[in-house]
Order: structure tokens, then sequence, then C-alpha cells
């Protein structure tokens, strides 16, 4: 084993208990001041192989591994997990995970409380760190309280704060709005320059392209994750009924005493697929959350003059996931299951393989594959709310999420998903730019992102690449 190395995995493999799920990596090393985008299918290892190289594969996880991991010299079998994490930090794919504290302060305290340092140096840490990850507003907030892409703001700014040697991020860009996204890039950048060794599972690699140096390792997926997703010849039943517009008037929601969304209005026609994006913390998710039922709201949200029959995927697919295998899954509380259906759904989904494991052993792109299922399986009247529907998607996943959306859509439902993927957004048939609680832009996503006064208004961005793409 090499001692320069800011971490080494050699002839590594690892499974995991009851799951097809792990990895196989023949050699990996990073050196000091190297930035390394780990590539691949979805499904194929890339969290495994970013847990084995913090350590908490094998400390943590049960199953197999052989091999060698080494962080800065120690080795992660013998070393136990608190002399690991003085030198190696991971931010995980959900960031709500590994939210412990009552405040967004105190989560970045309390790292470098574990640290040692003394308390002038966490003052001074802590306001760089608020800072540079735009949190001052919201360092009194409780982090279940925040969005997801706050969230990953948060997960990422405690980890950073604590200067490891070496940075572990499993898609670190998947919840962050285009602005937050390019500061992380450029911040990414520097921390190379400085020494720190980084490691990046993340299936876009457009915004990476900014760091210097950047090594691109592609792993190889299990058999099961090289299958694919291919949407079978036959079409999503249909609903059944005459063609609607689901309307959404003047609606507002009120969360902590602030205002989230004022006097928002729109309608959606069946057969439409729309795109909502937006700043972090803009009100996407609450917006679905209204439209589910699940958020008090004022104003209406009506198709046909009733309230709407909807069915939301999460965000976090693990809120919703909760029966022994995905078979019982998608079945559950479902009366006189459409057996053709079901079968639909599995191949349309890329899960036919995973029929008899345990949700929560799937990949987090997996487990959302499979809560849009679950959703399916209900045939609700009016359509899905997606929130984050590209979260652990590869680009080949995403191709055919849109295909699958244009399936409902065309089984005479609408389909609206919050997304701050913007490529994914572009594929859409609208979409709605929402910001300071209303929509700035409705409109085709070429004409959305192409107005540039809207974006500027919210403090957005719009990449380039992603304009040449609509």
């Amino acid at each position: 084993m090499g001692t320069c190395s800011a971490v080494r995995a050699e002839e590594l493999s690892y499974r995991y208990a009851q799951s097809v799920h792990g990895v196989e990596v023949t050699e990996l090393e990073v050196q000091p001041g190297e930035v390394v985008h780990l590539a691949g299918r979805s499904g194929c290892g890339k969290s495994t192989l970013a847990r084995c190289l913090v350590g908490l594969i094998p400390h943590l996880y049960h199953g197999e591994m052989r091999g060698e991991v080494r962080v800065g010299g120690l080795s992660t079998r013998s070393a136990p997990l608190w002399k690991l994490a003085e030198r190696a930090g991971m931010v995980f794919q959900n960031p709500a995970s590994q939210m412990l504290a009552a405040s967004v302060e105190d989560e970045n305290v309390f790292g470098l409380e574990n640290l040692g340092l003394p308390p002038d140096r966490i003052c001074e840490r802590l306001e760089a760190v608020l800072a540079q990850f735009g949190l001052h507003e919201l360092r009194a907030r409780s982090p279940v309280t925040l969005s997801g892409g706050e969230q990953q703001k948060v997960a990422l700014a405690s980890m950073v704060a604590r200067r490891p040697q070496v940075l572990i991020l499993d898609e670190p860009l998947s919840m962050l709005d285009s602005t937050a996204s390019r500061d992380l890039v450029r911040h990414l950048a520097a921390l190379a320059c400085s020494g720190t060794a980084t490691v990046i599972c993340e299936h876009r690699l457009e915004p990476l392209r900014e760091v210097p140096h950047l090594r691109t390792v592609d792993l190889d997926g299990t058999a099961c994750a090289r299958q694919g997703w291919q949407l079978p010849a036959a079409a999503y039943p249909s609903a059944g009924g005459r063609p609607f517009v689901l309307h959404v008037s003047r609606l507002g929601v009120d969360l902590g005493g602030r205002t989230v969304l004022r006097e928002l209005s729109f309608g959606v026609a069946s057969g439409e697929v729309i795109a909502v994006v937006g700043r972090n913390g803009a009100g996407k998710t609450t917006l679905l959350r209204a439209m589910a039922g699940l958020q008090p709201y004022r104003g209406t949200i009506a198709a046909g003059g009733e309230r709407p029959d909807l069915s939301l995927v999460f965000q976090n697919p693990d809120l919703q996931l909760f029966n022994a295998t995905v078979r019982k899954e998608v079945l559950y509380k479902v009366p006189n299951p459409d057996m053709e259906r079901y079968q639909w759904l599995v191949r349309a989904l890329g899960l036919e393989c995973y029929e008899d494991t345990p949700p929560l052993l799937l990949s987090e792109g997996e487990k959302k594959r499979l809560a849009l299922a679950v959703a399916l399986m209900r045939a609700p009247q009016h359509g899905v709310l997606l929130d984050e529907p590209a979260l652990g998607q590869d680009a080949a996943h995403k191709a055919q999420l849109i295909k699958l959306a244009r399936a409902v859509a065309d089984s005479g439902r609408v389909v609206i998903m919050t997304t701050h993927d913007l490529s994914l957004a572009a594929q859409a048939d609208r979409m709605l730019l929402l910001g300071e609680g209303a929509v700035v832009a409705d409109g085709a996503p070429r004409e959305v992102l192409a107005d540039g006064v809207a974006w500027s208004r919210l403090g957005l961005c719009v990449p380039d690449w992603v304009q040449e793409a609509a």
C-alpha cells in the first residue's frame, strides 16, 4: 500500500446482506488535492464505494467485505471509526439522514466540537461556513423544517467546516439550485487547490467541468443494474374520464410564521407534463404537498370543481416505503390489484429483479422508482406529483422517466414534477419558474429558460449547456 495517498482502495469488493447490491473495485487511488468523479449507472455501487472510502463500511453496515481501504495510511478495517472521521468526511445522498441538531447553527457546531477545537476557532469556522453557503438567515431554523436543497447546503457546510483531508460527496448537486451548484463547484475547486482530496458521486457531469483536472472513474454495475429500464409497449391504463383542467387559484401557505406561497395561481390541462423550478426554499415541495392534500392552505385546488385525486412521490422515498419486499410495497392496500398493471410498472421502472428485495436495501435511485411504482399502481384519477424525480437517476433512467411521464399524461392525467435538473425540466411541456411565493414565469421550457430577467430577479443562473440543449 502507498503511504502518500489520501485514500486508496485495492482489490475491494463488498456485498450487502440480503441484497444483490455491492461494488467491486480493483484499484482506486486519490492523491491530496485531487478531485475524482465516480460515474456509473444507477445502482452500480457508487454510494457503496463512498461508504467504504470513509470507513462506514465495514463498521456500520453488515455484509461481506474483501480487500483493503486506507485513509491517510489508516486501514478502515482496524482503525476505529472516530479516528477515521478525523481524516475523512462524507455528505450523504439523503442529507436528512445525517441531521442531528436542533438548529442549523448547532448542526455545524456539533462536528467542530467533536474535533476538540477551542471556542474561538469554532466561532470563526462557523461564521465563515454560514457565509460561504448562504445560511446566515437559516442559522436558528431546525433542519427538519428546511427544504431538501437547504438541508443539502447544511450538510455540505457542516462537513466542509471540519476541513477533512478527504471529502466524499454523494450526489452533492442533486437538490441544489443552479446558482448554489455553481458556487459549490467553485468551492470544490478551491478546496482542491488547498490540498483536500475530493471524491464526488454524481450523475450530472456538466456542472463539474469547471473543476480543473477533474478525473472521472467509471464503475461497472451489477448485472441487474446493467439491464436498463425499458418502457413496455403497452400503454399505461387510461384514466377513463373526460378531459379536465386542474386549477390552482390564489394558493397561500404559511409555515413557521412565514409566508411560503402567496396568491399563487395556474392551471394544468389533462395530458400535460409540467416542470416546476426555482431557488432552494422557494416552496416547490410545499406546493406539491398542498396539491396532494398534505399541507393546509388558503385558496382553491380543484379539477372539474372537485378536490383532485393525485398521488405524491416524496423527495425522500424513505418516508413512504415500509413493507418487507418490493412486491408487497407496490401492492400494499390496493384492493383487487390489477396484476397486468403491476407487471407493466415493475418492467417500466426496472424493478423486476428486486421484487423480493426489502425496499430500504435498494439504492436511492431505485427507491425513488419504487415510490413512483407505488403511486402509479393506485392509478389516481387526475395524475401524479413528483418531487425531485431525478434524484439518483443516471442519464438513461432520466430519459425513460420522461417517457413514462409522457405515458401517464397520454392516459388522460397530469404530471407535475419539481426539479433542479434543468436539462430534465427542459423536456416537459411547460415550465413554471417559482419565486417570491408566486409564479414568476410560465411557458414553454425554451421560452422560460431564455427569460434572463426572470431568472436574474430570483438570483438564479441558467447554464449555457442547458440553454443549448433546450
